[in-house]
């Protein structure tokens, strides 16, 4: 029992470009963002509110929150790390924030000197404030499948990780492979455990190619019943503090999947892959995307992919 229909939550104009040396300039930025909108994809992480001089990649996280051109129906979220983080993202007018911490204090360190329980009493904080200003909230867990420097991560201590953030108020809980450590039998135990706990609360889940299972971890968490998955653009990013972990699915390839599986995504394959080339070119070496090399299947007649 599959579901009927997916929703791709695209997070390249973050995640995608965070670890680039060279700046992309915010034009290129609003320019993907905006062709992404009109690609059909409906949840989009375009910026992060963190310290520019970490990431100085999105230390124009306001200029593009209020350049890019908002579509009704499509929500644009951007990823806070603290109450700094979030008053900056209150500015500028951003709709959705993304708490993020890990599962692992050894890799919570790193991410943002702070351990685990650290940064959930920090949320609690962040939490007060974007409900005072009526801005909605995902609490995001990285290493959630395994943490490269701490091994094994318990499912308890995940899902009582999941429960802390429930309790601040998250309208969706995400669970991130974040050095591409999780397998499909995984998956699919880790989501449904979750889904009998908080059958109500949406399960969101974000996978890297790392070591070539991505679309196979889709597959698992589709399996449990999970309707929302994150990918980006071209397959671009990883995590800057993982060592090695480069590589998040690719939308493209995510979204062909899909379709070719009878999901639907709502998404205009043939603009996808235009824009992916697009990126390719803007940021001047050669994506890790499939579809975007192979096109899509030829005797497949249903794909939306008008450009």
């Amino acid at each position: 029992m599959l579901p009927q229909r997916v929703t791709v939550c695209e997070v390249g104009p973050r995640d995608g470009l965070q670890n680039e040396k060279k700046f992309i300039d915010t034009d290129d930025k609003v320019n993907i963002i905006n062709k992404l909108s009109e690609a059909g994809l409906t949840r989009i992480q375009i910026t992060s509110f963190v310290n520019p001089k970490v990431i100085p990649q999105m230390s124009d996280c306001s200029e593009v929150s209020r350049q890019i051109k908002k579509y009704p129906d499509t929500v644009y979220a951007a990823l806070v790390l603290n109450l700094t983080g979030v008053k900056r993202a209150i500015e500028a007018q951003i709709e959705e924030v993304h708490m993020t911490l890990t599962a692992s204090d050894t890799f919570n360190q790193k991410n943002s000197r702070m351990t685990t329980d650290e940064s959930l009493a920090n949320f609690r904080s962040v939490a007060e404030e974007a409900h005072k200003a009526g801005v909605k909230m995902w609490g995001v867990m990285g290493t959630a499948f395994g943490c490269p420097f701490e091994g094994e991560i318990p499912d308890q201590r995940v899902l009582a990780i999941a429960g802390e953030l429930i309790s601040m108020g998250v309208t969706a809980v995400n669970f991130a492979d974040t050095t591409g450590i999780a397998n499909p039998r995984q998956v699919y135990e880790l989501s449904s455990r979750f889904k009998d706990r908080w059958p109500e609360m949406p399960l969101v889940l974000h996978f890297h190619n790392t070591r070539g299972s991505g679309l196979a971890n889709v597959l698992g968490g589709l399996k449990a019943g999970v309707t929302m998955f994150e990918s980006c653009v071209g397959g671009v990013g990883g995590c800057p503090f993982a060592p090695r972990a480069v590589g998040n699915i690719s939308t493209e390839d995510l979204a062909h999947m899909l379709w070719g599986m009878g999901i639907e995504t709502g998404i205009n394959l043939g603009k996808l892959l235009a824009i992916s080339l697009e990126v390719e070119k803007v940021l001047g070496y050669e994506l890790p995307g499939q579809i975007m090399k192979a096109g899509p299947v030829p005797f497949r007649i249903n794909y939306p992919v008008e450009i």
